[in-house]
């Protein structure tokens, strides 16, 4: 069966690995999908959502360079919010409920439906390593099976090890067993390893909730989408979620656990996540807070189980039963099943290269939970350009390395081999220092046309982005250039409380007052007519309005970027030696050596690398 070498072997079907396969397999390379079971493609083991605060920009840049997780996120939503919309747009983020199990099976039949790719179950032991090169890989039934790169999506099945109290148990996720041998090889071939932790809340029995005494959080009135590609439509029948509090009573019954916690008693020794605590940690944490938000989120159109956010726990099953009683609304709980945590190996990134290969060995990949980050969507962006990346080396042709200025995607990898992480890795637009550059409105016009230039953007998306963008642009240039009358723009004004004009004006002037927005200009005749006659869309509209409200500051941001990607520019010599540099100090040059930036940018933003190191090099290297 296996005598052919294939060009790509992805090990892992989470979202990482579904989004690598997809995409080598798409750019024209034999491909090789290996998981544990075929049954749990693309799970969503933690929370049935995707999106959300600089999340949502993710999905969108993914699908914006020909990746699924857009698509699959549209064909099984449930409901769609639009997140920060009080806020400037560079804060927008998109965010569905999905149905779990139809999201699942979309990506499993997309998966298949994809030419050059094929299926297998069982668990990779161990990698095959010939000269510095990885040349295949060995099953537990001692297959091995040649391939010229391979990526590596383990998630949390490193030697996952799973704990509810103080019970312990093996496994990469509730049901299934863990993998082992992979991290012990790569440590004999001199990678660097750790532990990481991450946890989930309690499942339970919607039938047994009183959503009567909860809060209804239902999804936005006109509901949008997250694909740019035609084939999804946005939801027209949606399902609410609820939100409900924690008390100071609920809160003394989880302490009756932390004896037995394995947060507090040494059991768990690994880092979790900082932005996403359990719910001890949080009382423990917070101990001055009385309540915490609890967000009920129904798991599909047609199950009646409840995913509980806001409760992951790994404590006793019996305290975290009787605390969850305690909660308004929760009075007959009834569980599906218990909350855990789960600690796993990962591997620091900065033995990466920016395509995600590992520097040590020549062809391998690591994406997702290996390391370091957590997050469906982190792990689903990294897959796509690790896929892209390994089917770009076999066809011997450039790299696509994004850069922080040009997409989330490229702040994320950048962040993660030039700092590295010690807890798990989450995106928020607070580290994406162009975050007006990278909203979620403009993902196609950022990078449609780089995807399609290496044939993973379908032309049929190219043309659609330049319709997108023609149109527009051209309607800017009409609001610029037609003129509205105070008779009829002063009554608009009045209704808004902005001050009156005293004689006619441009319609862009008019629309750039803070207090107006184009909707409040849509019944305007010669608006209308316009908008009307060249069918302009509601993507269309919402891209003119923002740049004609933030042009100076995108206007601005676009300038410090490029003074920065100057520096992008200035590469560093291969295996250049820091030690020789006296003035430079020891930390900068022990730190160097060791991530090996590629330019002068990469080697700026290492911790621990000053200015003045920087002058240094800079000199040295005769600039």
């Amino acid at each position: 069966m296996f005598g052919q070498e294939y060009d790509v072997i992805v090990v892992g079907a989470g979202h990482a690995g579904s989004e690598a396969a997809a995409a080598a397999a798409n750019l024209g390379c034999s491909t090789l999908l290996i998981t544990m079971n075929l049954q749990n493609i693309a799970q969503m083991s933690c929370n049935p959502a995707m999106g959300g605060i600089a999340k949502g920009q993710i999905v969108r840049e993914i699908d914006a360079l020909g990746g699924y997780s857009g698509i699959i996120s549209d064909s099984s939503a449930i409901q769609f919010k639009m997140l920060n919309k009080s806020k400037g747009p560079a804060m927008w983020s998109p965010r569905v409920q999905s149905d779990r199990m139809r999201f699942a099976e979309d990506w499993r039949m997309k998966l298949e439906a994809t030419k050059n790719l094929d299926f297998y179950q069982e668990m990779v032991s161990g990698l095959i390593i010939e000269n510095g090169r990885v040349c295949g890989v060995k099953t537990t039934l001692g297959i091995e099976v040649r391939c010229k790169s391979v990526v590596l999506t383990n998630g949390t099945f490193l030697n996952g090890l799973i704990h509810i109290g103080e019970k312990q148990f093996g496994g990469g996720r509730a049901g299934e067993r863990a993998a082992t041998g992979i991290t012990e090889q790569l440590v004999d071939l001199g990678f660097e390893s750790g532990r990481m932790k991450t946890g989930t809340p309690p499942r339970v029995d919607g039938r047994s909730l009183d959503y009567s005494k909860m809060i209804e959080q239902p999804g936005d009135t006109k509901p949008e989408k997250f694909s740019y590609a035609p084939e999804t439509k946005p939801l027209t029948e949606q399902r609410s979620c609820f939100m409900t509090y924690t008390s100071p009573i609920v809160h003394d019954l989880l302490k009756e656990g932390f004896d037995r916690s394995p947060m507090f008693n040494g059991s768990i020794k690994s880092i979790g996540p900082r932005y996403c605590p359990s719910i001890e940690d949080k009382i423990n944490r917070f101990a001055d807070k009385e309540r915490h938000q609890m967000f009920i989120e129904p798991e599909g159109w047609n199950t009646c189980e409840v995913y509980v956010n806001g409760f992951s726990t790994s404590l006793p099953e019996d305290i975290q039963f009787k605390a969850l009683r305690s909660v308004v609304g929760f009075e007959k709980v009834k569980f599906f099943r218990p909350g855990y945590a789960i600690e796993y190996d990962y591997f620091p990134p900065t033995q990466l290269k920016h395509t995600l290969e590992t520097k040590l060995i020549d062809g391998l990949y690591f994406a997702g939970q290996i390391n370091g980050t957590t997050g469906y969507e982190e792990a689903a962006s990294q897959g796509l350009m690790a896929g892209m990346n390994a089917a770009l080396k076999v066809k011997e042709n450039e790299p696509l390395i994004l850069t922080r200025d040009e997409a989330y995607i490229g702040v994320l990898i950048d962040d993660l081999i030039t700092k590295g992480t010690e807890e798990p890795y989450r995106m928020f637009t607070s580290r994406a220092e162009y975050r007006t550059l990278l909203r979620q409105d403009n993902a196609d016009f950022r990078l449609t046309p780089k995807a399609n230039a290496i044939g993973l953007a379908s032309d049929e998306r190219m043309r659609a982005m330049e319709n997108k963008k023609e149109k527009s642009s051209s309607f800017i240039s009409f609001l610029k250039e037609t003129s509205i009358s105070e008779k009829i723009a002063n009554p608009i004004l009045e209704e808004k409380s902005s001050a009156p004009m005293k004689h006619s004006d441009k319609i862009f002037k008019v629309l750039s007052r803070p207090q107006i927005s184009l909707t409040d200009l849509l019944e305007v005749e010669s608006i209308k007519t316009y908008v009307e006659k060249n069918q302009l869309n509601q993507e269309m509209l919402d891209q003119a309005e923002i740049q004609v409200k933030y042009s100076g500051y995108i206007e601005k941001e676009k300038n410090n970027a490029d003074k920065l990607s100057r520096l992008e520019h200035l590469k560093i010599p291969d295996n250049f030696d820091y030690k020789k540099l006296k003035s430079l100090s020891y930390e900068a040059g022990e730190k160097m050596s060791k991530i090996k930036p590629v330019t002068i940018a990469q080697a700026s933003r290492i911790s621990g690398v000053s200015p003045s190191d920087i002058s240094v090099l800079l000199v040295h290297l005769g600039r």
